[in-house]
């Protein structure tokens, strides 16, 4: 699967996520964790986008 079609379905999930009215922001956690972290699955997958 290419990295674009990977990435546009993970945000397709997390919009649907976030639309299901929980007291818990997930896409927000997920952001926070993303900036305070910094992962090497998203940095890969940045790299992935932008070559």
């Amino acid at each position: 699967m290419n990295p674009r079609t990977k990435i546009l379905v993970y945000i397709s999930l997390l919009i649907v996520l976030d639309a299901i009215p929980l007291p818990l922001p997930v896409t927000a956690l997920i952001l926070l964790y993303v900036v305070l972290q910094r992962p090497a699955w998203f940095t890969d997958m940045v790299r992935q986008v932008y070559q």
